[in-house]
Parts: C-alpha cells; structure tokens; sequence
C-alpha cells in the first residue's frame, strides 16, 4: 500500500477501534455507576493533559510561556463557551445558574455542557493525532504502524472517560456513542491535511494541543470536581480519590507504553 493509503487506514481503524473499545466498557457499566465512576473520568483527563497532552505541547511549541498563554486563553474561551450555553437554556427554561437538572433515575445533568466541552478538546486531540501518524508514516511505514498503535492504545482510557462524561452530562448511550465516532474522524482529517501540507499543519499542532489541554482541564476542574463535594462522607471521599488516582495511573501506564514503542 502507498503512505497516504497507510495513513487513512490507520486513522479511520485507530479512531474507530479507540471509540469501540471504551464503548465496549462504558455501555456495559450499570446506570448507578456512572456517578461514581466520574470520578475516574476526572482522572484520565487530568492524568491526559498534565502526563501527555502538556508536554508534548511544551515541546512542540520550544516555549512554555505561550504554551501557558493559550491555555490561559483556552479556559477562558471554554468558560464563555458555557456561559453562553447557559444563558441560551435560562432563556427557553426555567433554570437557576449553574442548577443542573435531575432525571427520573436520579442522575444529575447540566444540559451537555460537561459533554459539548470535552467532544471540542476530544476533536482537538484527535486532529493531532491524525497529524502525528502521518508524520510517522512519510517517515517510515513501520514507525507509522508502532505510532498508529501506540495512539490508539492511549487513547482509549481516554475515551472511557469521555463516554462517562458524555453520560453524566445528560446523553444517551447511542448519542454519546455516535458523536464520540463523529469526533474520531477529526483523526483521518488531520492525517490528510498534514500529509498535503505537512509543514503548515505542524505549526498548529503546539496550538491545538495546548487548546485540548486547556479543554480538559476546564471540564475536570470546573465542571465535574465540585460535583464530588456534594459527597462530603468518608467513604465517598475515599472512594473518589481512588477512582482519580486509578485514572491518572491509567493515562501514565500508557505513557509508558508508548514510550517503550517509541524506544523499540
């Protein structure tokens, strides 16, 4: 097969693969689960943006002060984004602030906001993934096929998290299942434009990992964290603090991961 046949095999069957296999976890999880398996999912993603999406940006862009400069302006950016997703449903419904609105199943939402966040930096990250493995396929097939797998195995602890988010923020299964597949395509994308235009694309990876990094941080630290303290026992707490450190623990096994192919 010829590169560009290479890269939109592997970014289509990565992306997909990636979704699948979390999906696979996430839809057999009870309902009742979902709250407390969150805080996992605050976990991948804090453990994601501090373990591996900040450093590759830092290193990418050779300048950590404007690395730290547009994520500053991510959250910012990420804050009004909700503000106006807040203001736009205080307007068609009764709602107080930041009141999330209860099912009948007793499971708290906040209208997607949680979800609408992280499918923008999951796009994000995905398009540089796209980018990345084409850059190692017009490298080497080979190094190409080790990056292609290395991608898809840190993404889905990843995506496990993103489907939880998904859920908690009010989808349904098949929803949530659906645009996590539409964001992944954001991987074949990337792959194309930077195989075209290899240089122009790889100026926006610094960027666009910096805005994923800031996306993530945003939605764990904003959006999902002050949910736990509505828990206040012991044994939530514990409990809470288990999940998190067993969910950065996951994003920093597949760093190491991907490092060990790298060496390979």
């Amino acid at each position: 097969m010829s590169v560009i046949q290479w890269i939109v095999l592997t970014s289509l069957a990565g992306g997909a693969l990636s979704v699948v296999a979390a999906a696979v976890f996430a839809f057999t999880a009870r309902a009742a689960w979902v709250p407390l398996l969150i805080s996992y999912a605050i976990g991948a993603l804090l453990g994601a943006a501090f373990l591996e999406v900040l450093p590759h940006a830092i290193i990418a862009s050779g300048d950590a002060s404007s690395t730290a400069a547009i994520i500053l302006a991510g959250i910012l950016v990420f804050f009004v984004l909700e503000k106006l997703l807040l203001w736009r449903h205080c307007h068609v419904e009764e709602c107080e602030g930041h009141v999330s609105v209860v099912d009948h199943g007793g499971q708290n939402h906040d209208h997607g906001r949680s979800g609408l966040m992280i499918l923008v930096g999951d796009t994000f990250h995905n398009f540089v993934d796209g980018v990345l493995i084409a850059a190692a396929f017009m490298e080497d097939i080979r190094l190409g096929a080790i990056t292609a797998l290395a991608i898809i195995a840190h993404e889905i602890p990843q995506e496990v998290g993103d489907f939880l988010i998904l859920l908690h923020s009010g989808y349904t299964r098949s929803r949530a299942f659906a645009y996590n597949l539409l964001s992944s395509f954001a991987t074949l994308i990337g792959g194309l434009l930077a195989f075209y235009a290899l240089s122009a694309a790889q100026g926006l990876v610094p960027v666009m990992l910096a805005l994923a990094a800031a996306s993530m941080i945003y939605v764990a630290v904003a959006d999902l964290i002050p949910g736990l303290h509505k828990r206040p026992e012991i044994s939530a707490t514990i409990q809470q603090v288990v999940l998190i450190v067993l969910g950065i623990a996951s994003i920093a096994v597949a760093h190491r991961i991907v490092d060990h192919f790298a060496v390979a």
